[in-house]
């Protein structure tokens, strides 16, 4: 992602459903608001977003024998779904489709063919998956858009793709060079001036090119171009899915220096939260569902200090249910192996495939254990201790979950009022040393098996029995819960 696709603030804007009580005090008590419950939430709604070239960094190159780490971690965080992969990001404009006749375009750098597609439809079918595909746009031809998109639906199978999106990030392809000439001459994807409606006029062009498959967009990060999203809805009807990028903190500069401290700071998620539930209720609005496709912790490829470590992941798992609280309908992390904004590492040694993880996708997978699909999110009534957060899912039946977010580091404690009499509880909590950590995280006791990509280890799941009419949570600094009333 480039510098350009942080959201830019935005004028506060009211979830359809608090997740959480904003008073301070020593210690809080939360109880449920019978009746305040928002949509169920959508099968696939948390998935992975990575680069074409990445597709069998992550799953092996031979169809036949995938990375069967990979695809656990990817079913880990969404259980009993049909996971939402998107492929594109910044290589979706280096990639393209040779085509006879047609000169390999300047800026293309990675071939598309049919190996490729083997692999992607194996991986389709292996995870019961649906796409999200980007095509080439910033080389504005309509021949090698159509014939990359040709590819990838016949190769893949329409049924399988959730929608092509075209192009990555616009904004900057006035800005950025698409590539240099043998002599170092920079190449824009555009010229100068290229705005909005340069963009409206190119986007509906190519896609009438295309396959008629669903279509995705904008794909971009930029307020400059999002503010004009119902003009876009209105002008290109086949778009049948809204997608935009959103990191809170950049480090696109070598001024840029952000922290943990910044990234859990409550105005972080607040701004990043208030802009998107702008574009959503504009999406939904004009009918479609909106995906922020591409969300990370820091734009232009991530910062060690902030992306390798635990504060990540607590920043995720609120920010996950902030997102769900204003309507938000998908949410794709972004993982780039081998850099510094990796979710996920894997290591093929003849075969044997292992599979490491960051602590911020535990915090993926924490979401995915309090928040299965067709839940709701509730409301709570109440106060909480200063840094800590607080929401609650009620699924099928009477089971539901309370999850408490400790962004700061005094310890603190949070009474549940039980949904009904009698109710015990089961205590699942996310750990580390400290928000600076990189190793050592713990989901109920347990951590990720490299040889399976799922938690092993004896697991630390205690019971809770109201004391004096509430569950009683004692909340570490730097620390989360899930409270489970089955």
């Amino acid at each position: 992602m480039g510098p350009g696709a942080a959201p830019a603030q935005a004028a506060s804007h009211a979830g359809r459903h608090a997740g959480f009580a904003r008073s301070v005090t020593p210690a809080g008590t939360l109880t449920l608001v019978r009746g305040g419950r928002g949509r169920p939430l959508p099968d696939g709604f948390l998935g992975l977003s990575f680069e074409f070239r990445a597709l069998e960094d992550y799953a092996g190159s031979s169809p036949a024998a995938l990375d069967r780490p990979f695809l656990q971690l990817v079913r880990d965080i969404a259980p009993g779904q049909s996971p939402v992969l998107r492929i594109g990001g910044d290589s979706t404009d280096w990639t393209w489709w040779p085509v006879r006749g047609m000169r390999r375009p300047g800026g293309a750098r990675f071939d598309l063919g049919t190996e490729w597609v083997n692999v992607a439809r194996a991986v389709v079918q292996a995870l019961g998956a649906r796409l999200i595909l980007g095509v080439n746009f910033e080389a504005d031809s309509r021949r090698l858009a159509r014939a990359m998109a040709r590819g990838i639906v016949d190769g893949i199978g329409a049924r399988s793709i959730g929608a092509l999106e075209l192009g990555n990030e616009p904004e900057l392809y006035s800005s950025f060079n698409w590539y240099r000439t043998p002599s170092g001459q920079g190449i824009r994807g555009r010229a100068a001036g290229y705005n909005v409606s340069s963009y409206l006029r190119d986007y509906a062009g190519i896609a009438a090119s295309l396959p008629r498959v669903p279509l995705a967009g904008p794909s971009s990060g930029a307020a400059a171009y999002l503010d004009y999203l119902g003009k876009f809805l209105r002008r290109n009807r086949r778009v049948s899915l809204v997608t935009v990028h959103a990191y809170p903190l950049k480090h696109c500069t070598h001024a840029d220096h952000p922290s943990d401290t910044q990234l859990l700071a409550p105005s972080t998620s607040r701004s990043l939260t208030a802009q998107l539930g702008v574009y959503t209720a504009v999406a939904h609005a004009n009918g479609r569902p909106l995906r922020v496709d591409e969300l990370n912790s820091v734009s232009c490829g991530g910062y060690a200090p902030v992306t390798y470590t635990f504060g990540a992941a607590l920043w995720a798992l609120g920010q996950l249910f902030e997102l769900d609280a204003v309507g938000v309908d998908g949410v794709n992390f972004h993982t780039v192996p081998n850099t510094t904004q990796h979710l996920i590492a894997v290591n093929d040694a003849g075969g044997h495939w292992t599979a490491a993880v960051l602590p911020e996708y535990y915090g993926l997978l924490a979401f995915a254990q309090a928040a299965p699909a067709g839940s709701r999110l509730a409301r709570l009534a109440g106060a909480l201790p200063a840094g800590v957060s607080a929401y609650a899912t009620v699924g099928p039946g009477r089971s539901m979950h309370y999850v408490l977010v400790n962004a700061g580091a005094a310890r603190a404690t949070v009474r549940l009022v039980p949904p009904w009499a009698g109710a015990t509880a089961r205590l699942s909590r996310l750990s580390a040393p400290g928000p600076e950590s990189t190793g050592a995280v713990t989901l109920g006791g347990q951590s990720i098996d490299p040889t399976t990509g799922a938690l092993s280890g004896r697991s630390k799941i205690t019971t809770l029995a109201a004391a004096a009419g509430a569950f009683v949570v004692a909340l570490p600094g730097y620390s989360a819960a899930i409270v489970s009333v089955p």
